[in-house]
């Protein structure tokens, strides 16, 4: 089985990604690692040249801003590191910038690509996310933070990057066949310092949004984590890979997981949900199936 890993980058110095972090927690997995550079301004292509895993396979990119409406840019550039896998590849590993996956997952991820290899009706594995908000110690858990996301993909022509690049579909608009893959996705895409956090906002959303808005972002100042609507404390154990920065934290961040921003209708399904685990209405970008 041969498994290749793929991810982009842009700006990551600037917009301080744990690029590193989330490159190296995929490695282990995979036979390759391709690395979409954008051309950026910073020092990101010096950055992921300093990686010195001989997985690694860098290709160097130009983004195309003109196709910022929706974040559509971020499936071209994703698009074109899927292109660079191994053709002969099993599977495919997709890792975002702010993504890292746990060392504990790796035996139950290699144990389900394997149970699936020679299975064509498979066509990705499905991870749980923790979305980290504010700092290391909370995940966010409203209904506004997706549950499940596809990582994994067979390697398949037509399997291609959708909208935002937050998933992938097969044929343009059909939704992939996928199982679970027994592995939580660790996303820290919320939690850095409040004044990094609104530069990175900055920069994330000119991939959606007019600069009029993109220039309120910035003209409100360091980040206000206070308004989140609902939160829990994080009883786990974070990746080997993330020890590091975790270490590093230089900022505070405080609050009380019993107090709930919610209106009526949003408290209900809340509680629903926490007694259930039925998420009414949810959004699925996949079709979980039983082969």
């Amino acid at each position: 089985m041969f498994v290749s890993g793929f991810t982009i980058a842009r700006n990551v110095v600037q917009g301080d990604y744990p690029l590193r972090e989330a490159v190296e927690s995929v490695l282990p997995l995979v036979d390759e690692m391709i690395i979409a550079v954008g051309k950026s301004e910073d020092e990101t292509l010096a950055y992921v040249r300093s990686f010195p895993s001989p997985k690694i396979r860098i290709i160097e990119t130009v983004w195309d801003d003109s196709l910022r409406k929706g974040g559509v840019v971020l499936a071209v550039e994703t698009n074109k590191a899927l292109d660079a896998c191994n053709p002969e590849a099993d599977w495919c590993v997709y890792i975002q910038a702010d993504e890292c996956l746990h060392e504990a997952d790796y035996p139950a991820l290699r144990n389900a690509m394997e149970a699936h290899a020679e299975n064509p009706v498979v066509e990705g594995l499905l991870f749980r996310y923790l979305h980290f908000y504010g700092s290391y110690d909370y995940v966010a858990d409203s209904r506004r933070w997706y549950r499940h996301e596809v990582r994994i993909i067979r390697r398949n022509p037509d399997i291609r990057s959708y909208m935002d690049a937050q998933g992938f579909r097969k044929h343009v608009k059909e939704k992939l066949r996928v199982c679970d893959s027994g592995g939580t996705v660790y996303h820290y895409g919320w939690v850095k310092h409040p004044e990094a956090q609104t530069q990175k906002l900055v920069q994330s959303s000119r991939f959606w949004h007019a600069d009029d808005y993109v220039q309120e972002i910035a003209d409100a100042g360091s980040f206000d984590y206070s308004a989140i609507d609902s939160l829990r404390h994080f009883e786990g154990r974070h990746p080997q890979v993330m020890l590091e920065r975790i270490a590093r934290i230089n900022w505070a961040f405080s609050a009380d997981p019993t107090r709930k921003r919610f209106g009526f209708k949003q408290r209900l399904l809340y509680a629903i949900e926490k007694l259930s685990g039925w998420r009414p209405g949810e959004f699925r970008n996949f079709k979980r199936i039983r082969p």
